[in-house]
Order: structure tokens, then sequence, then C-alpha cells
């Protein structure tokens, strides 16, 4: 087999070959499922080397260690408990039947079907990950995939096609490679579910193309990741841990604390506790091979201006460590911007990268009227040790998932969804909330054998009583 390009022609083959498979083979068995997803399995640890070597080339410097652990080992463990657990899931369940059925001896239970073949887009901060957690539970559910990595990271994507053109069989699942058009041509596509991973500008182009064929979409699309560091919080640790953090991957994460809210009279201590951790973490940036390089020159240059348009403001900017930004490299240090006006880039957009807007406040309650202001985050996070103002930032606000006293832990889960709301996305997957993303969730009724209808007058021609009856059974 050879690896598949993106041409509409290609692609539309491959799904026209996925649904009819589906069509012809409605359910699958749990054994089969299950083979699938070790296919997949047997490709990573076989190919481990060459796509952490590809992400390293791709990005112009990432770690090998990082790399093997956030998609090699990320994918597997995900692979591994949709494999692990999916016939559990797959169980019809039994539900109540209404009276008088249930005496009657009437049943109802739900049955899960797989839903056909679903295309997933993933994104090139975690270029593995984002197509095959995901893809975990699209095997568990018994579908089909056709899987499109990002044309960010060229390497990787051949890697990946190449590999699974070796291991797995086309009819279930694929890879295409390609650009933005290749995107466009899978989303344009009658297919029975679309996954996507990346920007709210993609997000809206995905869900666009979707709906001309009506098809159910899941969309992770990042955010500004508030971060609430309260006045009971120890705040050496969490500078420690928002570091941590921000050194992962360079921030080029969905969920990375983005903008950081302090008690004003806690700034000075907190930016000297991030500078210090940081700086433990890493302390040079450039040539330094922990540190992850910003992607590509035009996320690079975005970065960068960002900063620069909040300097030109008059804001505040710490450094970290206190080096030149490099001319030769796009490893970059940490910059965090203090108390930039709402105008500034910084306070707009999302940063994703090793950025980090501070923010003062002297009511919590502030706070969470700002954040509850804007879009709904991906991500929430606080840190402090007063539990009822824990309960009060969880319970009055809304985003895809939340992390007490840490960042960036919730979508590791692997017994509960990961997925945003509003402009963070919409749908979730991981664990068996992944399951029944891409389930179709069927009601099966088996009705009695006695039908009381026509005895009790619920049939035409209706009794001049029918109504009364009717109306007998209203109640409060």
């Amino acid at each position: 087999m050879t690896a598949t390009t993106g041409a509409a022609s290609d692609v539309h083959a491959l799904l026209e070959r996925q649904q009819q498979e589906s069509r012809s083979r409605r359910t699958s068995s749990a054994a089969g499922r299950r083979a699938r997803i070790q296919r997949v399995i047997d490709l990573l640890v076989a190919r481990r080397d060459e796509i952490v070597e590809a992400i390293d080339a791709d990005f112009g410097g990432r770690h090998p260690g990082y790399s093997t652990l956030n998609d090699v080992l990320g994918s597997l463990t995900a692979l591994k408990y949709s494999r692990d657990h999916l016939e559990e899931w797959m169980r019809p369940e039994e539900r109540a039947v209404f009276s008088p059925y249930d005496q009657l001896g009437a049943t109802a239970s739900v049955h899960y079907q797989p839903k056909g073949s679903v295309a997933i887009i993933g994104t090139w901060n975690a270029p593995v990950f984002t197509l095959l957690s995901p893809l975990a539970g699209v095997l568990a559910a018994g579908n089909r995939a056709v899987l499109k990595p990002s044309e960010l990271v060229p390497r990787t994507a051949q890697v990946l096609a190449a590999a699974a053109a070796e291991f797995l069989d086309p009819a279930e699942v694929a890879v295409v490679t390609g650009g933005p058009d290749a995107a466009q041509a899978l989303t344009s596509l009658p297919f029975d579910h679309i996954v996507f991973t990346g920007s709210q500008a993609a997000g809206r182009s995905v869900m666009e193309n979707a709906a001309r064929n009506l098809v159910p979409v899941t969309l992770e699309l990042g955010g500004k990741s508030p971060t609430i560091v309260g006045r009971s919080a120890d705040l050496a640790a969490a500078a420690f841990r928002i570091a941590v953090g921000k050194a992962t991957n360079a921030g080029q994460l969905c969920v990375n604390p983005d903008t950081v809210y302090v008690p004003a009279g806690s700034l000075e201590a907190f930016v000297a506790a991030v500078r210090e951790s940081y700086t433990e973490l890493l302390p040079t940036a450039a040539g330094n091979p922990d540190v992850t390089a910003v992607v590509a020159d035009r996320h690079a240059a975005r970065i960068d201006g960002y900063i620069r348009d909040a300097a030109q403001l008059g804001v505040r900017i710490e450094t970290v460590p206190p080096e030149p930004i490099s001319t030769t490299e796009r490893r970059r240090p940490l910059r965090m911007v203090v108390d930039p006006p709402e105008s500034a880039a910084i306070s707009q957009e999302e940063i994703f990268g090793p950025a980090m807007v501070v923010r003062t406040y002297d009511d919590v309650g502030q706070v969470l009227a700002r954040i509850n202001a804007g879009p709904k985050p991906l991500a929430l996070y606080y840190f402090g040790r007063d539990a009822e103002e824990q309960r009060t930032v969880v319970d009055s606000t809304t985003s895809g998932g939340v992390t007490i006293n840490d960042v960036m832990m919730h979508p590791g889960m692997l017994d509960a969804p990961f997925g945003g709301i509003g402009a963070s996305g919409t749908g979730h997957y991981n664990g068996r909330e992944g399951f029944l993303e891409f389930s179709h969730a069927r009601t099966v009724f088996v009705a009695p054998e006695q039908d009381p209808r026509r005895e009790w007058g619920m049939l035409p021609p209706y009794g001049d009583g029918y109504r009364a009856t009717m109306a007998a059974q209203v109640s409060p």
C-alpha cells in the first residue's frame, strides 16, 4: 500500500470504501474492535523512534523524551484503556419501561451502534496525540476513520502515513496528508462524524462545511485558560507548577495557563517565584535542547509581535531567563506581561507559546465576573486552600474542565471527558465518554404480547368518556 494524498478524489474514494464496509457490517464484535486498536498500538510501538525524530525535526527542536511522553505514551495509554474497557461499554443498557407496559412484560434497552466513518483532523502542537487519542474512542465504538495530520509537521505526517500504509487496512483506518485543501475536502464530505482540533477560526469553517451534510462534529478549540491564584495559595508551589506548565512544550498546548490572576499585594512575590522556578527548569533558552522551539517562523513572529505590541503600550514585561531573543532559532524565553490593557493583542488572542499575562486583583469576585464576561475557556485553574473560595470558583464559572492546585492535569484523566464548551469547543472524548461520543445510542423497545389499548378505549372509534379518562390522568 502507499500513503494517501489529500486530493478530494482520493479522500472521497476512501470514504466510500469505508462507508460501504460499514453498511455491509453494521455491527462489529468486541474482538474485532480490540484487534483494530491493537494494530494501531503495534504501529506506535514499532515506529516510535521515527515518530519522535520527525516531531523534533518539524519543530526545529523538541526533546525526544517529551515527544515520547506526550505523543507516543499519551496515545498508547488512551488506546490501551479503550481496548481493555470497550466490551463493558458495548453492553446494552436496560431502561425502565413506562406504565402499564412495564407490568405487561415489555422491555427496553439502549444499544450503542457504530456511526460509520469518522474524519479526525489533528493539530501540530501534539501531532500524534490529537489524532490517536480520539481514535481510541472512535475504534472502541466500532467505527472506521480517516486521519489528517497537520501540514505544519510534514515529516511527522509522512511517517504516520507510511506507517499506516504498512500496518493498517485503509478500509479501517487511513491517513491522508496535505494542507488546508485536504482539510476542506475532508470536512466537505458526508462523513458520519468529524473530530477537529485547532483554532476557533478553523473550527467555524469545519462546522460550516459539516453543516452542509448535517455531519455531527467534535471540536477542541482552546482558549485563554484563566488561572486564579487565591490569597490562601502556597505562592511558591503555585508559581512552580505554573512555571512547569509554561515550560511544557514552550506553552504550545491548548490547556496551557494563559492568563494568571494574582492578588495585587502578592504580585512581586509571584513574579519572583516564577522567575526562580522557570530559571531552575530552563536556565537558558537559546541553544537549550530542553526548550521546545516555537513550531514555525510565523508563530514565533506572532508571539514576538504580541510582546512588541505590549511594550509599545508601555506595559511591564519580565523576560525569564533575561536574555536576548535569538535571531537564528525559534527557542524563546518566557515573557510575563503584567497588567496589559484590554486593547493589547496579548489580551485578546490565545498566546499558544512561551508568554503569559499576569493580572492583579483585589476581589476574586471581580476576576470571576471578568472570566464569565468572556468566551468560555477550555480549562480553568485555581490555586488555594480556602475550600469555600474553591467551591465558589468552580460553581460560578463554566469551562471545559478544571484543575485545582495544579495546571493541565484534568485532560490526562482516562475515565473522564475532555472537551470544550462554547468558543472552546463542542463534544468530548476520553474513556467511556469518548465511546459514547462516537456511538449512536439506539433505543430498542420490545412490546408485550398483550395490547390493552382497545379494551381501555384508547383506540378509535373513541367513546364519549375517552377525553374525560385522559383528563383524569392530568396532575401536578
